[in-house]
């Protein structure tokens, strides 16, 4: 019997949660289920195709394209990481998480929008600002912020995961200057920075949340560590693959399913070993939702030297000019298109024309004959 799929459990255990939860949901986590549920399925619409090569005819559903969804990111990927090509520096780069102390959680859930985008605002911003002092980098540094809100037992757990340029643009954009060997900031510091940031920011903005918050909380320790990361576009490749793309639970992960409950398997924050962890569905399904963002919200960002606004303007130019000898371009842009093939290669989705093998010879020579909406109609092509 295959391993069941998130599809699987929605459709199993998905009435059970509504009604439990009593339709208050918000409309990303009803729109996720609701997607997912359907993910390459005649209610997704699609086409019937015939294969130019044996003959076959068979139908190909589309994939929903939700975020949330573990079988739909192969192409986004894809596409994403061909427009990142003309971003990789061959410089080094660090890691840097800065997370939310427990007390804090149950108000992140409630106010998901403002406090996570508030979060990656002030902890972005503070390493951009400590990096620029003198004794340590002393110049604009480029960072790329990805939001996680999860534990491997998909418990609720937000933090910031950003990677940074161990290095960064002089202010007059003459010349580049490189982080001390193996340091960006310290995290000791960085800490305490995000902590009365972000607390000012609240109590400026939404004084009524700030009063929400014990006074312990800015105590509490923010980030949880800055260290190397690697160096040039292994690095970069690497925070892609491992951090960018990752939703609260793959298929892979999901074991088993009965009438009742959901097994899956989790690795072990302090060991790094793989467990095993049984829950009943609902809560199964009370967990991944927690993961859903609301509808608008973007979950990776970028400040410094790439944010959008520096991009385009002389100091962000001046960056690649001073760093990417020609040479290294067509390296660089090879391993881009490599990783991107990967993704596609690894991808569940074959829903578009591009994608479409007959599964009987595996030929890409096809020709659709028909097409399915997602109201179930059929036309001819």
């Amino acid at each position: 019997m295959p391993e069941p799929e998130l599809a699987d459990i929605i459709r199993r255990f998905g009435p059970a949660y509504e009604q439990q939860s009593g339709g208050v949901m918000l409309p990303s986590q009803r729109r996720a289920l609701r997607d997912i549920e359907g993910c390459m399925t005649p209610a997704m619409g699609g086409g019937r195709y015939s294969c130019g090569d044996c003959g076959e005819s068979f139908w190909s559903y589309h994939g929903c394209r939700n975020r949330a969804c573990p079988k739909c990111h192969g192409r986004q990927t894809a596409d994403w990481l061909q427009k990142r090509e003309a971003e990789m520096l061959p410089c080094d780069y660090f890691h840097v998480v800065a997370t939310v102390p427990g007390e804090l959680r149950r108000l992140f859930l409630r106010h998901q929008k403002i406090l996570y985008g508030l979060l990656m605002k002030t902890a972005a911003e503070a390493v951009r600002d400590l990096a620029a002092e003198k004794h340590y980098v002393g110049a604009e540094v480029g960072i790329l912020a990805v939001l996680h809100t999860w534990t491997g037992e998909l418990h609720h757990h937000p933090h910031i995961h950003m990677l940074v340029t161990g290095g960064g643009v002089s202010v007059n954009g003459a010349a580049w200057h490189d982080a001390p060997a193996g340091f960006l900031v310290p995290a000791k510091k960085l800490s305490p920075m995000i902590s009365r940031r972000f607390a000012e920011a609240l109590r400026k903005n939404h004084p009524d949340l700030f009063g929400q918050i014990p006074a312990k909380v800015w105590k509490r320790k923010w980030c949880s560590f800055c260290k190397h990361f690697g160096a040039g576009r292994d690095a970069v490749l690497q925070y892609l693959a491992r951090y960018v793309f990752r939703i609260a639970i793959s298929n892979a992960r999901i074991l088993a399913m009965d009438e009742s409950h959901v097994t899956f398997r989790h690795k072990d924050h302090d060991t790094g070993n793989w467990k095993t962890q049984r829950v009943e569905g609902v809560e199964f399904l009370r967990r991944f939702l927690m993961h859903v963002l609301p509808r608008g919200f973007h979950k990776v960002r970028y400040y410094g030297l790439w944010h959008s606004s520096r991009r385009a303007s002389q100091n962000a130019a001046r960056c690649f000019l001073l760093l990417r000898p020609c040479a290294c371009a067509t390296d660089e842009a090879t391993r881009i298109a490599d990783l991107a093939e990967d993704a596609l290669a690894h991808s569940e989705l074959e829903a578009h024309a591009h994608a479409v093998i007959c599964p009987a010879c595996a030929s890409r020579n096809v020709v659709c004959l028909e097409s399915l909406r997602r109201s179930g109609r059929t036309s001819a092509v």
